[in-house]
């Protein structure tokens, strides 16, 4: 083989890769509270704007399995994702919505081409978190980050009552 065609062979298939093969990693953890009477909390997990503007959906955890879709009436509660994309969609959403956690730290993985990040443009955003529990709290926690990484990155929040700490990997 020419040293010509050997040299474009290589370039060529870089030129095919995605261009954005980054991943994000979010772990999430609902802490273990010594209350009389404890109910898993409703989460949501989205990504939006610096002004807040959701951008994409990225989980939802309630209670899928109650009787003629009871569960969705509480999703209300999770206050800011229900204003800014929970009341305008049409549930379950298929692989967002899921039933509600366990005690104990629950990890997420989107790459880039997932649907919620393949048509996301480069930019600052937040990781919002949001979790309510029925005769408990609210918490809501935002991870900022840019997109697409340029390098490995770790952030993390603290939460105080409903949820515990939210750690957001990014890879490039």
């Amino acid at each position: 083989m020419p040293m010509r065609k050997r040299l474009l062979l290589p370039l060529c298939s870089l030129l095919a890769a995605p261009a954005f093969a980054a991943e994000l990693q979010i772990g999430v953890e609902i802490p273990r509270l010594e209350v009389a009477e404890y109910h898993r909390p409703y989460v949501a997990i989205w990504l939006e704007k610096p002004d807040q503007q959701h951008v994409a959906d990225l989980a939802v955890w309630y209670d899928l399995k109650m009787k003629d879709k009871e569960g969705e009436k509480w999703l209300k509660d999770l206050r800011q994702w229900w204003r800014r994309s929970g009341r305008g969609l049409e549930l379950p959403v298929d692989g967002v919505s899921g039933a509600t956690r366990a005690v104990g730290t629950h990890n997420l993985t989107f790459g880039g081409d997932s649907a919620q990040l393949k048509n996301l443009p480069a930019g600052e955003y937040s990781l919002v978190v949001e979790a309510a529990r029925e005769v408990g709290g609210r918490e809501l926690l935002r991870v900022p980050f840019a997109w697409p990484p340029r390098q490995a990155e770790q952030h993390q929040a603290q939460g105080k009552s409903e949820l515990g700490t939210v750690t957001l990997q990014l890879k490039p």
